[in-house]
């Protein structure tokens, strides 16, 4: 239990501001919520002891506005600000601005933050203590030319990386000469957009090489425990669908250099709270040290239940200054999977499909966990990430997990959004690996041979507006946000008047939107021609960018503004 009566302001928003809010109740600690406009009835603020809102849509004006953050922890009365996963928790100047205000940071310190957050100073660190690491650029890269001359000395693939982020996001993977520099503009925009800084670095890609991740804990003591591996080799577009602890199919000195690299990287850093030390290991034994996330991860459950220990409950009591509650490496208490529950049509590519959720039957039983942000009625907005829950599944030995798992997949039921479901049922089925453990990062666009059927058509609404104005309670002056629904057939005005997007019939020459989200940029010139294959757009939606390919070869005419919202099917061109 908490030492004294803390209040946490919880910076995060959907699955980990709910998982929060529960340790916070654990411990004995009131949770604060915060939420955008279209977040305005979400589960995480439902839940919360109370809930402040962050007037707008973007995450540019919500969850990563520092000030505003900081000016609601100040009104309602926290002592204490986590700040989850993504967004903010891995800037050093929002840690900075909550100790600034007299808050305890949950987290390490803001100069280790930024010691271990820019992946150039990391990677000098891990070769100071000895860890294993490929070649990369010493410093973040200038330009496209600096890619190029790189993987001229070094070789393809190369990979172009946010230096200050991770998560997959900012990562672009350069098999062509002629690809880097578009990948690079590309690595640059989603840096920008997800970390607030557009610095990449490069470095020699590992082709299908698997990624494993030391779970690490520290307090403010010095003391330093790695609490075991995780596997996270079954990812898309970088980003990881499912994990699992231990991470199997290792030998025991791969195991013991891992512990050690990680805990020795995190000592020489004076880290504090938790964190994750992530490696990849190639087909033929090769260790290479790939990055620290200075943050809580989004796969932490399956430690959690190997080991027994709360990590979020462990964050606040070292927050508090309490020693660790563990001091070494505990043996695994079986072996546990997480499958992150995406809104995402797994046969299309994986593409995000915001929308409302009508039915969410969840399973449960001996060994089944659920992390959820949603539940039937729930809206999945089309601004953030498309993560719904996570279900976490633990079995005595991998192959009772992966039994439960089948079982527990099965009972899962997800209407009204496409989910990613059907492609973890069938990796549940899939020998490389269930059995034989020929997973790799890249294995779902390469070797994957389970068919995902599409899923039915989804029609998602846009985001939702909040209509804000004043009223008086009790004689003092306070601000009222109503759905803008409520005020359909009302003439609306200012920056939150939504203008409905026509869809038009489709046609052989039509180029439709693949997903739902804003149209970032055309690639192509207007009355050019274009050749089939070649990527002549981008949009953005749920923090993700997707290329627009040309179906067929033809002139191209555009009929779309950038910078404009639209939905999957909508009309952007025509190749004529």
């Amino acid at each position: 239990m908490a030492t004294a009566q803390h209040k946490v302001l919880i910076a995060n928003r959907g699955e980990i501001a709910v998982r929060i809010i529960r340790a916070c109740r654990d411990y004995g600690a009131q949770a604060v919520a915060v939420y955008a406009d279209p977040d305005a009835d979400a589960l995480h603020v439902r839940m919360a002891d109370e809930a402040w809102a962050l007037p707008g849509t973007s995450s540019t004006e919500t969850y990563l506005n520092i000030d505003a953050l900081v000016e609601i922890a100040r009104r309602s009365g926290a002592t204490m600000v986590h700040p989850g996963y993504g967004f903010l928790s891995e800037r050093a100047e929002f840690a900075r601005a909550v100790q600034a205000a007299g808050l305890i940071w949950i987290g390490p310190q803001p100069e280790t933050i930024e010691k271990l957050g820019d992946k150039v100073q990391a990677r000098k660190i891990a070769m100071k203590v000895g860890a294993p690491l490929v070649k990369g650029t010493a410093d973040p890269v200038n330009c496209a030319e600096d890619v190029l001359d790189f993987a001229a000395m070094h070789g393809l693939p190369v990979a172009i990386k946010a230096a200050f982020g991770g998560g997959g996001r900012g990562l672009k993977v350069a098999w062509k000469m002629e690809e880097v520099e578009e990948l690079y503009r590309s690595a640059t925009r989603e840096a920008l957009s997800a970390f607030g800084r557009a610095e990449c670095y490069v470095e020699q890609y590992l082709d299908r090489p698997r990624h494993i991740e030391a779970q690490v804990i520290a307090d403010k003591h010095g003391n330093v425990v790695v609490l075991g591996t995780r596997d996270c080799s079954l990812q898309r577009r970088n980003q990881k669908l499912v994990e699992e602890a231990p991470a199997p199919f290792i030998t025991d000195s791969q195991r013991e250099q891992i512990h050690t690299s990680a805990r020795e990287i995190c000592a020489h850093a004076g880290y504090v709270g938790a964190g994750t030390v992530e490696f990849l290991l190639s087909r033929d034994g090769m260790l290479s040290f790939l990055e620290v996330n200075t943050r809580l991860q989004v796969e932490h459950p399956v430690t959690e239940e190997t080991t027994g220990l709360d990590i979020v409950v462990e964050q606040l009591r070292i927050a508090e200054g309490l020693p660790l509650s563990i001091k070494e490496t505990p043996v695994p208490r079986g072996h546990s999977f997480e499958f992150r529950i995406n809104a995402e049509d797994a046969g299309k590519g994986y593409l995000p499909t915001p929308g409302s959720i009508t039915d969410f039957r969840a399973p449960s039983g001996p060994g089944v966990r659920l992390d959820s942000g949603v539940e039937a009625g729930s809206t999945v907005p089309g601004s953030y990430d498309s993560l719904m829950a996570k279900l976490i599944v633990t079995g005595n030995t991998r192959e009772q997990a992966i039994a439960r798992a089948r079982r527990a997949l099965r009972e899962f039921e997800i209407n009204g959004v496409a989910s990613v479901l059907p492609f973890h049922r069938a990796v549940m089925e899939d020998a490389d690996f269930t059995a034989e453990f020929a997973v790799h990062t890249r294995w779902i666009e390469t070797d994957f041979a389970g068919r995902i059927e599409l899923a039915p058509r989804q029609v998602p609404k846009p985001d939702e507006v909040l209509t804000r104005s004043w009223i008086e309670l009790d004689g003092r002056r306070v601000q009222l946000g109503l759905p803008a629904r409520l005020f359909n057939g009302v003439a609306l005005t200012g920056p939150d008047k939504i203008t409905p997007v026509t869809r038009e019939p489709a046609n052989e020459a039509a180029i439709e939107a693949p997903i739902s989200g804003v149209l970032h940029s055309w690639l192509a010139q207007e009355g050019k021609a274009v050749q089939q294959g070649e990527v002549i757009a981008v949009m953005e939606a749920m923090k993700m960018e997707v290329q627009i390919v040309a179906h067929r070869s033809g002139k191209l005419k555009r009929q779309a503004e950038t910078g404009s919202a639209f939905e999957a099917g909508n009309l952007l061109g025509e190749i004529g």
